[in-house]
């Protein structure tokens, strides 16, 4: 859908179009629903994020239509065209969904899974296909473009599915207008929702609240842990307790430094920095069974 959208969007720049066409992701995980918007205008375009009531919504699986996350009939209206590419017919999905707005069938290809990765082209071209604003070689065009890096033999098959599904479009061309521009005087305010501050003590996170650390021994959480020899240890304290990420170095009255073994959790970031190298790695289990503390003179 990410590539989808800048091919349509590449695809009005070449017309002649003000153009803006940006992804939105939601859970970063294989399978997750992802979105993509783009509008284009012979105006400039001064609105930015999402799309609340879009002329045209494409949905590329239609296994996503009742799930209530993916949010595919958001914002449509009687005038809103739904094309979804299915197996179905157009008015099952019609009435199924109970729409008043129109309701297009981009017919999906046999179950061949090598196909799914031509569908973002399809679905463009399909776009393309029902505007009447975007001519076949703006199309062949834009693909070249956006798909350059991926080989010739790619970049024409991506072309062949695409204008294939602008063909199929035909009947309905036209049947996206373009919407009326929106008013100051009618602009519905966001539903924002305020939440009543509280003090720090009551509401914030532990982390800014002082005095919490000391209540989780990290320690406990170590498989090797640093050992100081002091014989070799230059003082210059500075540099293995700046780099300790949980402040668990340091100095004692002659300024050497000392680990915190409560709070050390063995990251051993003070055993690369020591430039000295008079801290060494060991492994937990043995300096806990022989009762060390850790240091060595």
């Amino acid at each position: 859908m990410k590539v989808a959208s800048r091919i349509l969007g590449t695809a009005f720049y070449i017309e002649g179009f003000n153009v803006q066409d940006a992804p939105r992701y939601g859970a970063e995980r294989r399978g997750a629903p992802i979105f993509a918007y783009v509008r284009a205008s012979h105006e400039s375009i001064h609105e930015r994020g999402i799309i609340e009531d879009p002329d045209l919504v494409i949905v590329a699986d239609d296994s996503l239509v009742p799930i209530p996350a993916a949010g595919i009939l958001s914002g449509l209206t009687g005038r809103t065209v739904l094309l979804i590419n299915t197996r179905e017919d157009a008015k099952v999905w019609k009435e199924r969904l109970n729409l008043q707005g129109p309701v297009v069938a981009l017919p999906a290809e046999a179950d061949d899974y090598a196909e799914l990765r031509f569908i973002g082209a399809r679905c463009a071209g399909a776009a393309a296909g029902l505007l009447d604003a975007i001519g076949r070689n703006a199309m062949e065009e834009a693909i070249g473009s956006e798909l350059a890096g991926m080989g010739s033999e790619t970049v024409a098959k991506n072309v062949e599915m695409a204008l294939a599904a602008y063909d199929l479009m035909k009947p309905y061309e036209g049947s996206v207008g373009e919407g009326a521009p929106h008013a100051a005087r009618t602009y519905k305010r966001p539903d924002w929702i305020d939440l009543p501050s509280e003090e720090t003590r009551i509401s914030a996170p532990d982390i800014w609240q002082p005095l919490t650390s000391v209540q989780v021994k990290t320690g406990l959480w170590r498989s090797e842990r640093p050992v100081i020899d002091t014989a070799g240890c230059n003082r210059c304290w500075w540099i293995c307790g700046s780099f300790c990420p949980d402040g668990a170095i340091s100095l004692d009255e002659k300024g050497y430094p000392r680990v915190d073994y409560d709070f050390c959790k063995g990251c051993l970031i003070c055993v690369a920095q020591c430039p000295s190298h008079a801290i060494e790695a060991r492994p937990e289990h043995e300096d806990r069974s022989a009762g060390t503390r850790g240091e060595r003179t």
